[in-house]
């Protein structure tokens, strides 16, 4: 046990030595060369200054080989670059909870919605459209959509009345890009999950205008899906 630590310790060293400006192949070949996904996964919690971890990532049986992670780094690396082509998107590369490379996509719901609504704006079906396309070129990466709002409470509410109705419009706007996005022909089969999530992970301040702008989001993850990586092991991905 303890030379595994050891080993962790000084592959994690590796990693923060030289991560900084790579891009998702190279993470996903030091990845894949440290063993699989479950040394992957705590990797990715090191791995450059603009990659995050997440919960996103489905269980896999099987380790992912060096080969496997260049490769499947290698399609995120593509898959991102078609996103942030898509007008309103905010696209960053993530680690999954698998250790393998992802992308993650946020619309601001001011752009999405109007205030308190989840119908979407018309102005928003155009990014969305945008973006289903992209779905459909790598539809061999598995979908997941969240929801959040500020922590604004609702008129003639209690506190828990807002947080709850606030989880339920965050849930209704996934939903409601959810069903734009199939119908634009994206796969149902491809959106793995789809949650509201209300005023949980902010990633600003609420405390101000601005904060609570950037956590009224809809945030759409792209994550190796279980076929891509027998694909990548396989040496068959493209």
């Amino acid at each position: 046990m303890k030379k595994f630590k050891l080993s962790v310790l000084g592959l994690c060293s590796l990693v923060l030595l030289s991560g900084c400006g790579m891009n998702n192949t190279a993470k996903g070949g030091i990845i894949g060369g440290a063993g699989g996904a479950a040394l992957g996964g705590i990797l990715g919690q090191v791995i450059g200054h603009n990659t995050k971890s997440t919960a996103i990532g489905a269980a896999i049986g099987t380790a992912v080989g060096a080969t496997a992670g260049v490769l499947i780094g290698k399609k995120m690396d593509k898959a991102k670059a078609a996103a942030e082509a898509v007008k309103n998107a905010q696209v960053e590369s993530i680690t999954d909870a698998n250790g393998l490379q992802a992308v993650k996509v946020t619309f601001d719901s001011g752009i999405l919605f109007t205030t308190g609504s989840a119908t979407l704006a018309n102005a928003a079906k155009t990014s969305l459209t945008e973006f289903a396309n992209v779905l459909k070129t790598y539809n061999d990466a598995d979908v997941a959509i969240q929801g959040y709002t500020d922590n604004a409470g609702w008129k003639n509410s209690t506190a828990e009345q807002s947080y709850q109705k606030n989880q339920q419009l965050s849930l209704q706007r996934a939903q409601s890009v959810q069903n734009y996005l199939l119908g634009q022909a994206v796969a149902a089969s491809q959106i793995r999950s789809v949650e509201g999530l209300g005023e949980a992970n902010p990633v600003a301040d609420n405390s101000t205008a601005a904060g609570k702008a950037q956590n009224r989001r809809v945030e759409i993850y792209l994550y190796a899906s279980q076929a891509m990586i027998d694909a990548a092991n396989a040496g068959t991905l493209q």
